[in-house]
This record gives structure tokens, C-alpha cells and sequence, in this order.
């Protein structure tokens, strides 16, 4: 079991619960605008969010965001110290730096000292595109190990003045490094881990990889709070995150759809009426299993394991619960029939 970190009133590692985390693309500044995100990150799932502190009116922005945020705050600091303190000051829950790119020691020595005074965590954010040029030199470029390495160099850093109240990340847009990296980690450390795939790329093939190696990760027993990395709507994060867990049996939080791929036996337009089914569904929160099979050759029996369920077939389908059929219905009323099924559940 891996150490326990609060942020806010957010425990991470330690047994509790994974954690879904998101990042704002708002100007941090505009405090307004960031506090609107913030919400809908809040409403879809998100559990803790990072924001962007990139400048003097970033960081100061923490405070009013800290005042009225439903989420806590973790500041992501780069290049200049002072902009840690000043979030730290302003009431940040978290910082999030790379030690190696704040300056000296002595600055590090400024930042933990704050932080420990305060009782902020701080997330050591290790990322293969950004490895000190000497790790790149001795693993012959980004590895597993490199990454190990420069984490465990920028623990014994924030170690020496006192500080241990730490989560690592080491992200890779390569997925088999980053998850060969968590692991070696996790082998070698008990702190909690911050699991992504940085730079994932858009929707589509962001969630296809954070899938494999969040997912993957989660799956051998490794992680504690992850961040969906996509080029989207952060709330698209926060969905994608969600149905990771889901996916990888971490959570049972409402409703999980299967559906069967089509084949030539389908005898309706499955495709249509297993997205018209996944959107109505978001309005569920039961933690139930709904199928939407193809045919009734695969329809009740196969979708068993399901909660309830329809099988299509021609001008009508089939309305059934944990494998039995309870009747037959219009092709046109199937999935009001099914949702008015789910209400009883």
C-alpha cells in the first residue's frame, strides 16, 4: 500500500479511492472564466483540479479560486519559485513542480519550507520529454529507468529539507514507457502515483492510449489519482477517466453499457440505438448493467450478466431482465420501453 496525501480534503494513495483529476485551459487569471470550467469539471466527475501558474496574476487568481472552487486546487508551477509562494500563500492545496527547473537548492529549500508549513503536498512531475540532459545521456535517451531515476533524485532533493509529503508522476507520450516507468517506480517506492499518458494527442486516440496505460496500470493494482491528457473540452477528460475505471473495475459508479458489434444477422439499426441508449443513460445513476444486442440469437442470452436489456429484430424487439425475456415490443418504443424498465430497477 502505497503513502497517504490529502489534497484539500482529498486523501490520495494509502487505500483510499482513485481520484479523477482535470486541468483548466482558461486563462488562470481570468478567474471568472476558470471558476465557470472548474463547475463543469465538477458537475461531469472531477474530483481535484490543477490549474495553470504561469505568471504573478496566475497566482494570485488561486485565492478567489480556492474561495469558491467546489474542487481543490492544485497549481502548476514552472521556471520560477516565487510563483510557488505565492500559490502556496494564496491558499493552493497542492503544488505541482519539477524541482530540476525551479533554480538552485536554495529555492527548492523556499518552496518545501512553505509547503511544509503550510501542510501542501507537492506532485514531483517527472515527463520523458523534459529528462536531464546527463539521464539522457547515460540510459541513451528517455527509458523507464532515466525516469525513475530523475524522480527519485528530486525526492532525496525535497527530503533533504525536511519534505516528504509527495506524489510522483512520470509521464510519457509513449505508453509502454510510461507503464514500464510506473511500475519500476512502484516497485521501488511506496509513494502515491499520479497516473497519465502526457501529450495523448484528441479524443479518439487519447482515450485508446490513456486507456491501455492508465487503464493497464490500474488494472495490475497501480495508481492513485490519474488525469486524462486529451486535446478537448477538459469535461471530455473527466468523461474518459470515468469510464477507465469503470472499464478497469476500479469503480461502479452509475450505469455501464454493452451492446454487440453487429454481424449479419442484425436486423436493425443497432449502431443508432446503442448511441441513443448511451446518451439517455447519462442521465441514470443506478449502477446498473443495459444491453442492446442485435438479434434475439444473442440478445438474452448472451447479454445474461446484464441488468436488463433489448434485442432488436424486424418491426419488433425483445425487452429482458437478467437473461428472461419479459415481452415483446414495437421496434419504435424499445428504448422508452427499456428506460421505463430501468426506472423500477
Amino acid at each position: 500500500m502505497t503513502k497517504q496525501i490529502r489534497v484539500g480534503g482529498v486523501p490520495i494513495g494509502g487505500g483510499a479511492p482513485v481520484t479523477v483529476q482535470s486541468m483548466t485551459n482558461t486563462r488562470t487569471g481570468d478567474a471568472a472564466a476558470t471558476l465557470e470550467q472548474i463547475k463543469r469539471l465538477a458537475a461531469a466527475g472531477c474530483e481535484i483540479v490543477r490549474a495553470a501558474v504561469p505568471d504573478l496574476e496566475a497566482a494570485r487568481a488561486i485565492g478567489t479560486l480556492k474561495e469558491h472552487s467546489p474542487l481543490p486546487i492544485v497549481a502548476d508551477i514552472h521556471f520560477d519559485y516565487r510563483l510557488a509562494l505565492e500559490a502556496v500563500a494564496a491558499g493552493a492545496d497542492k503544488i505541482r513542480i519539477n524541482p530540476g527547473n525551479i533554480g538552485g537548492e536554495d529555492r527548492v529549500r523556499e518552496v518545501a519550507r512553505a509547503c511544509g508549513l503550510h501542510n501542501i503536498p507537492i506532485r514531483i512531475g517527472v515527463n520523458g520529454g523534459s529528462l536531464e540532459k546527463p539521464l539522457l545521456a547515460k540510459y541513451g535517451g528517455v527509458t523507464p529507468e532515466a525516469m525513475v531515476e530523475s524522480a527519485f533524485g528530486h525526492i532525496r532533493l525535497l527530503n533533504r529539507f525536511d519534505f516528504d509529503d509527495i506524489c510522483i508522476s512520470l509521464k510519457s507520450s509513449s505508453v509502454p514507457v510510461t507503464m514500464a516507468a510506473y511500475r519500476l517506480m512502484r516497485e521501488r517506492s511506496d509513494y502515491p502515483l499520479h497516473l497519465g499518458v502526457t501529450e495523448a494527442g484528441t479524443v479518439r486516440m487519447g482515450t485508446l492510449k490513456s486507456a491501455v496505460g492508465i487503464g493497464g496500470l490500474l488494472a495490475l493494482g497501480v495508481g492513485d489519482t490519474i488525469r486524462v491528457s486529451l486535446s478537448a473540452d477538459p469535461v471530455e477528460e473527466i468523461y474518459a477517466a470515468r469510464d477507465i475505471l469503470k472499464a478497469a473495475g476500479i469503480r461502479r459508479e452509475g450505469p455501464e453499457l454493452v451492446s454487440c458489434p453487429t454481424c449479419g444477422r442484425t436486423q436493425i439499426d443497432l449502431i443508432a440505438l446503442a448511441n441513443q441508449v448511451e446518451e439517455r443513460l447519462k442521465t441514470v445513476d443506478k449502477p446498473i448493467t443495459v444491453a442492446v444486442m442485435g438479434c434475439a440469437v444473442n440478445g438474452p442470452g448472451e447479454a445474461a450478466a446484464a441488468d436488463c436489456g433489448i434485442a432488436g429484430g424486424t418491426g419488433e424487439g425483445l425487452l429482458f431482465k437478467k437473461g428472461q425475456i419479459i415481452r415483446k415490443v414495437p421496434q419504435d418504443r424499445l428504448v422508452d420501453e427499456l428506460f421505463a424498465l430501468i426506472e423500477t430497477l
